[in-house]
């Protein structure tokens, strides 16, 4: 049954990875596509086959759905795995996937409209009872829409791309004068990560933490919750450290979870494996967030806790076959995923980019790695931070954290910033270890650790592709090569290292906080900035980071705009 069939995957990293496990382990051929500098992925090498979308950035060339169809026409592929991020969640993907004929695995796409679309999710939960917050019924129509619901049902609030995910195009808002700003920037997010930008503002519960409930669903009308799990350790509303079950919760609420999951899910007609996400006050009132209409990042947890592939589940599903269970499996042990992102802890977990020199993970009993990456990997300053993941499991809570301290001590990832010196930290609080006081903003506002700042590492030489037109046997063909085979990498680039390099004795300079596109100036040559003011925006991995004004006075000297930058190049001078 399997055999007959070629799985595209739409996705690249350590999840293209994992449904290449998944499809060796059932017998079926893969078909992976990359983006130019993802040519020396670990995926890439794995799949049975690899064709090139010919694009640098995600628009150019994961998001592009013709692409993506008439490689897997040309490839002679049966079946789509879309993963998650990129096109997991958009409708007319999964639409134009089964108009070509093809088997998508993922829910229909009128379920994942009705509840993809987060305004229209809310609808529906609201008709079956599940617990809700304050939210707006339409996407807003401009940013005074925003501010009118603040001052209407108060702050904090949560402006969300309705079309949206991961953190991204999300907004928490405490000031009113905040609000419009903070509107046009979640606009912009969701418009670069997702191709839409509607918007819709809801209450924002202070301090909550973020449960969520796994899903599946087949097309025989069965439909299990699988287990639940706890993602409150966030930074930037995107998720760091994952458990499965859900820790320190009572029977109400685990009820209320199960429940309203399954209420949700039949009313949406929803078949595929999906997740029901939820906020749980301080005070322990349980509200509605969203549904991904897709496979989680975490999903691993839930399967150490299990027994059960999802991904293979998904697969079977798309294929017409029954659930292979059929009720909610009593969780086996505990497990904790720590996702392993090329991100600076010491400078506010800021994305980086580069090749990986020294790639060591930890291994031994109750340790699961999925990667995407090897020593000598490249970081690519075009698509999310996430390099590996790795998922502690035990048969307590106690004994996972014991584990996770050992894997962490031999943990060994150089060549770029990782969050590592965070989990090793993590793993010795006690808001996290005991009393389990963690939430989605505890890292923000409660977690203090002095981190050791990541030595600055130089932009890897120019990466990418160059392509040549050769002729072979007569026909003219079109070769791709890696930029550094030829050693064409540019002298501007070390050029932009350097100047990088003396900012940083220059007290008057301003410098990039990342590396990354200097998208914006919100402020004119010789204007006035004062201390702390908002002065520039620069964009790396889809994510929006504010440059803020290091000392009061008259800036001059700004660079253009659109250009990459080093993290610590002097962008203006502030006299």
């Amino acid at each position: 049954m399997y055999k007959q069939h070629r799985l595209l995957i739409a996705n690249r990293g350590e999840i293209a990875v994992r449904v290449i496990q998944a499809c060796k382990d059932l017998g079926i051929h893969t078909v992976a596509i990359y983006a130019d500098d993802d040519m020396e992925s670990l995926y890439v090498t794995l799949a049975d086959e690899a064709w090139a979308l010919s694009g640098q950035t995600a628009k150019e060339s994961y998001l592009d759905i013709d692409k993506v169809l008439n490689i897997a026409k040309q490839s002679q592929a049966t079946m789509i795995h879309p993963g998650y991020g990129f096109l997991s969640e958009r409708a007319d993907f999964a639409q134009a996937v089964i108009d070509a004929g093809l088997i998508w695995i993922g829910p229909t796409p009128q379920s994942m409209i009705r509840l993809g679309d987060k305004i229209e999710a809310r609808k529906l939960a609201q008709a079956v009872g599940a617990p809700l917050v304050h939210g707006t019924e339409q996407p807003l129509r401009s940013a005074n829409e925003a501010v009118t619901f603040a001052q209407t049902y108060g702050l904090p609030i949560a402006i969300k791309a309705a079309y949206g995910g991961g953190g991204r195009g999300l907004k928490v808002v405490r000031q009113l004068d905040e609000v419009a700003d903070s509107y046009s920037s979640a606009v912009r997010e969701a418009q670069a990560a997702f191709g839409r930008g509607e918007c819709f503002v809801e209450q924002y519960l202070d301090k909550p933490r973020h449960l969520e409930a796994q899903v599946i669903a087949d097309q025989h009308g069965n439909i299990v919750v699988v287990g639940t799990r706890d993602c409150s350790l966030q930074r930037r509303n995107q998720k760091l450290v994952e458990e499965a079950p859900a820790p320190f919760i009572d029977d109400d609420i685990y009820q209320q979870l199960i429940q309203s999951t399954l209420d949700l899910c039949r009313a949406a007609k929803y078949v595929g494996a999906g997740t029901v996400e939820y906020l749980l006050s301080q005070d322990g009132k349980l509200s509605f967030l969203e549904v991904n209409t897709r496979l989680q990042v975490e999903h691993p947890v839930t399967e150490q806790t299990t027994g059960i592939d999802l991904v293979v589940e998904q697969i079977r599903i798309a294929l017409g076959q029954p659930l292979s269970i059929q009720e909610t499996p009593k969780p086996q042990g505990h497990a904790i995923e720590f996702r392993i992102n090329a991100e600076d802890p010491a400078r506010g977990f800021i994305p980086a980019f580069g090749h990986i020199s020294r790639f060591n993970p930890p291994s031994g009993i109750g340790i699961r790695l999925d990667t995407g990456v090897i020593q000598g990997s490249l970081v690519s300053s075009h698509f999310d931070s996430l390099m590996a993941k790795l998922i502690v499991t035990g048969p307590t809570r106690e004994i996972v954290i014991q584990r996770a301290k050992r894997a962490f001590a031999h943990f060994e990832l150089e060549g770029v910033a990782s969050v590592l010196a965070f989990h090793r930290a993590i793993l010795s609080e006690a808001d996290f270890i005991d009393a389990f006081k963690v939430h989605t903003r505890w890292i923000e506002q409660e977690f203090q650790h002095n981190f050791a700042m990541h030595p600055r590492s130089k932009k890897p030489e120019a990466s990418g592709l160059q392509r040549y037109m050769i002729e072979i046997d007569g026909k003219l063909h079109q070769v791709g090569l890696p930029v550094g085979l030829l050693k064409m990498a540019s002298v501007t680039e070390n050029h932009l290292s350097d100047e990088a390099s003396s900012s940083l004795h220059n007290e008057n300079a301003v410098i990039a906080p990342i590396n990354g596109i200097l998208s914006s100036w919100t402020v004119q040559e010789n204007a006035q900035v004062e201390l702390g003011d908002v002065i520039a925006t620069m964009e790396a991995m889809k994510m929006e980071v504010p440059v803020i004004a290091h000392r009061t006075g008259k800036i001059k000297n700004l660079v253009a705009l659109n250009q990459m930058l080093d993290a610590d190049m002097q962008i203006a001078e502030i006299i």
